[in-house]
């Protein structure tokens, strides 16, 4: 809701008068009463196996990002100026060996390939697109779709368990050799488009198999756009922020409500608690999964 609809809604529904200015002021309190336990989250999340993502937002009218890292248990979200790629290095650890799930923005190119997954429902896109282009390229996405095809339906049975994993493993061995040489050949097809694509996918080839190797990885990045979601709706219709502060708040309240939700646990109930705890000077509960403690650095 935007300033004035919360200080309509306090005083009708509530029954407790504010002024825009106050809501503006409650926000920065409750980002500083959520500031220790995001802090920890932010910790933890550096050194887990990660799906991440970004999207675009708008801070006092300048081109801004707002990130996500979503983890098990864990979902976290910052805004940045910037989408470069020192912006995710302070963000994830790849020292701890974890993998790390993305598109294939070029802002993650610094990742090992053997630690990341380039997700696979952004490459059938791009093979779609190379098929709607209708031009010399058009053959190679066709082939393309049809590898990717195969890959989620054995994909689907290895999670519902009618495909055994080994199983699973040697048919990607047997696919893996078609899918390269057909983007050798879009990189030849003389559609500078399709051939870029082409030549893009080829130089992150190996981490389009992590998932195959590795248990407990997906193949796509949906975790982290499904988390983006209402921050998107938020943007569309509060339009950005208008200060670092509203930045501020806008991470870490998205922070916690996704990670009380991923956690089963009651959002309105957890933020009055972490409120309480500010004004009391207490800490507030933390976040962190049983058994993870509090990370140093």
């Amino acid at each position: 809701m935007s300033k004035r609809m919360v200080q309509t809604f306090c005083a009708d529904v509530l029954g407790v008068p504010v002024c825009a200015g106050q809501v503006c002021a409650s926000e920065a309190e409750t980002a500083a009463a959520t500031e220790p336990v995001v802090r920890q989250l932010r910790e933890y999340v550096r050194s887990q196996p990660a799906n991440v993502d970004e999207t675009g937002w708008w801070q006092k009218r300048q081109r801004g990002w707002l990130g996500t890292i979503v983890t098990q248990a864990v979902t976290v979200f910052t805004i940045a100026l910037s989408r470069a790629g020192s912006v995710a290095r302070g963000l994830i650890d790849p020292s701890a060996g974890q993998v790390i799930t993305t598109d294939r923005y070029k802002g993650y190119l610094w990742l090992p390939l053997r630690q990341r997954q380039v997700c696979w429902a952004h490459l059938v896109r791009d093979f779609q697109a190379m098929v709607d282009r209708a031009d010399a390229g058009s053959a190679v996405g066709e082939e393309l779709l049809c590898c990717a095809e195969d890959l989620f339906t054995w994909w689907y049975r290895v999670r519902d368990g009618t495909l055994s994993r080994s199983t699973f493993q040697r048919y990607v061995a047997e696919l893996r050799p078609w899918v390269r040489s057909q983007l050798k050949a879009g990189m030849a097809c003389g559609g500078a488009r399709t051939a870029g694509a082409c030549r893009e996918v080829l130089a992150v080839e190996p981490a389009l198999w992590t998932f195959v190797r590795v248990e407990g990885i997906e193949p796509t990045n949906n975790a982290a756009e499904r988390a983006l979601r209402h921050a998107v709706q938020w943007r569309k219709m509060s339009h950005g922020t208008e200060s670092e502060v509203g930045s501020h708040y806008v991470g870490n309240v998205l922070t916690v409500v996704a990670t009380c939700r991923q956690q089963g646990r009651n959002v309105l109930e957890y933020l009055t608690g972490c409120c309480r705890a500010a004004l009391e000077g207490a800490a507030p509960a933390s976040l962190l999964p049983a058994g993870a403690g509090v990370p140093t650095r």
